[in-house]
């Protein structure tokens, strides 16, 4: 239907057949079709214009109806008035006045002051001496340093694979149903909490020690015991199994995934003769990759971030031996033992690149092997 169709039926519903509205002078030449206002609330002001009448019962539903129309097209057009306008921008900026001073004075600032001191040579007691790269060769030349390195990248290499199976299988066994899941879910993960604490790695000291819990239960069995925490090819093996026992964070989110996988498709492969051990790889595993890789990611970062165990077990010096010295352990020895503060901030930043490059190779290689539903 054209427009100009269009005009006469409203024409005819508003006025009868043949009729012409009063509006509109029978000396006036009729308009054209590319005269036409190109919408009808246009041809309604037209008619109708600014000051004048509006439509009334005589006029027509039509006429109503485009007067309502022309109301509408007018208000859309109207712009909004803006939060601030409104009050909301002053309470928005009060409420998050407290994050932004936190984000700048505890995050953003030290973010850059440690940046800039990495190029300098600062003791905490003069004024930073700008020496450039300096802080970055001498860690080539830093054998300690490259030792916790070593001894950083062995305990996220054998805790986090280990603490994920561990978290994935006990997430299976809860999703079976039993009975008190919540306080066995809540029991798994107190260790999470409790992990990192200084009171669990001061009890972990004493159960390795050579008197601890660990060598009276090998007594029994008439096995001789040593001190485990003291000797170095063992120490760093005690702490690898605190982190381990900290899995309840991961189980939790294993969980979590587990309730999400549709009961149909273990149903499809029990029907067609699959076992549970083949259910678990084929539909289970696959289906929980998103989760695996998440949580690699985080407990990653984490294990990375390890120091109150180290600190606390080796007494604060990485020992015996440096078998237990943590990248963050000796970079805290570097800037709050020896005052080097622009080596500490160096080696901070470089602990930053080393994650945020494990991280990106994550991500990278996660196309790969996680499977995503859609």
């Amino acid at each position: 239907m054209t427009w100009r169709q269009g005009v006469v039926i409203v024409e005819t519903l508003s006025f009868g057949r043949g009729a012409a509205h009063p509006a509109i002078n029978d000396d006036q030449p009729r308009r054209t079709h590319e005269a036409l206002p190109r919408h009808p609330t246009e041809w309604f002001a037209a008619v109708y214009p600014a000051g004048g009448r509006g439509p009334s019962e005589q006029d027509g539903p039509a006429m109503t109806a485009l007067a309502e129309l022309s109301r509408l097209r007018n208000g859309k057009g109207r712009r909004s008035p803006a939060p601030s306008e409104r009050g909301d921008g002053k309470a928005a900026v009060f409420f998050l006045a407290p994050w932004f001073v936190g984000l700048f004075l505890i995050t953003a600032g030290p973010l850059v002051a440690s940046l800039y001191l990495s190029f300098t040579d600062y003791d905490l007691l003069t004024d930073p001496g700008w020496i450039g790269l300096e802080n970055y060769r001498a860690m080539l030349d830093d054998p300690r340093l490259m030792n916790s390195l070593r001894v950083t990248f062995t305990y996220v290499g054998v805790s986090v694979p280990l603490q994920l199976v561990l978290a994935l299988l006990l997430a299976v066994v809860l999703d079976r149903g039993l009975r008190g899941l919540a306080l066995y879910r809540s029991v798994f993960y107190l260790p999470s909490l409790l992990g990192a604490s200084v009171a669990i790695a001061i009890l972990w000291r004493q159960v390795f020690g050579t008197n601890g819990l660990i060598n009276q239960v090998l007594a029994l069995f008439g096995i001789q015991g040593q001190g485990w925490v003291s000797h170095p090819d063992y120490a760093l093996g005690t702490l690898i199994i605190l982190n381990v026992w900290t899995f309840g964070a991961p189980m939790i989110i294993f969980l979590a995934g587990l309730r999400q996988i549709p009961s149909m498709y273990y149903e499809a492969a029990a029907i067609d003769g699959a076992g549970k051990l083949r259910q678990f790889f084929s539909i289970t595993i696959p289906l929980l990759t998103p989760i695996i890789f998440f949580n690699l990611v985080l407990q990653i970062i984490g294990a990375f971030q390890a120091f109150t165990q180290a600190f606390v077990v080796s007494g604060g010096t990485g020992g015996p031996a440096d078998s237990t010295l943590f990248y963050t352990l000796y970079l805290y020895q570097q800037g709050f033992r020896s005052f080097d503060m622009g080596y500490a901030s160096a080696m901070a930043w470089v602990l930053l690149v080393i994650i945020a490059a494990l991280t990106a190779i994550n991500f990278f290689a996660s196309k790969y092997w996680v499977f995503y539903n859609d």
